[in-house]
């Protein structure tokens, strides 16, 4: 078995832990505002958008990554608009790593909120509302704080997940060595080319990441377990 190239190691490695975080706390923001206000409120079809949020989570990646190729290459209005703006297409960059971490990163993010806001007392928040305090500042001041636990587990699922895309950012990121290629998809080519020494060495890399990150979600709360 030949040695571990580390010029050729971490790249990848670095560039999945940036997208990793930027995606991740993208989806913890967009989550945390989406299942808050879900939480509050009640209308018809309600149960068919929180099916749709859950999809990216049930769909094969490859899906998820034709469907935002579709919305975001140069032939769309989409993709168009963003090339306009910034003069470069976001198909074939980072930021569609990020975009395609974001959207199958969501659905986790989202579902454990949603559960953390339902879990909080609702006399507690009533209480805020009857001394005067407006809704965002029962969220800021009683429900984020009361929902600390999910927001971290959240954050770390979320994390995790999108240290782990693979075939919606190969669909619209591609895999340039240097410029798009994560952890994910330089496995899949060092498989490819039997080169099995670097293969293992980032399999063992995110498979650290990864266990460190989900032993964060099982530390004990209040001295049990």
């Amino acid at each position: 078995m030949s040695a571990i190239d580390w010029a050729v190691f971490w790249p990848p490695v670095r560039l999945s832990l940036q997208v990793a975080l930027l995606s991740s706390v993208i989806a913890a923001v967009a989550g945390i505002a989406v299942a808050w206000k879900m939480s509050l409120t009640t209308f018809r079809g309600k149960i068919f958008l929180e099916t749709a949020f859950m999809l990216p989570l049930v769909l094969p990646p490859t899906v998820v990554g034709f469907i935002l190729l579709v919305l975001l290459g140069r032939k769309s209005l989409l993709g168009q608009w963003i090339e306009a703006i910034f003069s470069a297409p976001v198909i074939f960059s980072w930021w569609a790593a990020v975009i395609a971490s974001v959207v199958v990163a969501f659905p986790l993010v989202y579902q454990t909120m949603k559960s953390g806001f339902s879990g909080i007392d609702q006399d507690l928040e009533d209480a805020g509302r009857s001394i005067g305090a407006n809704e965002w500042q029962v969220f800021r001041y009683i429900s984020l704080p009361l929902a600390g636990r999910a927001l971290m587990t959240a954050f770390i699922l979320g994390f995790a997940r999108a240290l782990g895309e693979f075939g919606a950012t190969l669909m619209i990121a591609g895999n340039i060595p240097g410029k798009t290629q994560t952890v994910p998809t330089a496995i899949y080519v060092a498989v490819d080319s039997g080169n099995q020494t670097m293969a293992w060495a980032w399999t063992g890399s995110i498979i650290i990441i990864s266990f460190i990150m989900l032993l964060l979600t099982r530390q004990p709360r209040d001295g049990k377990e």
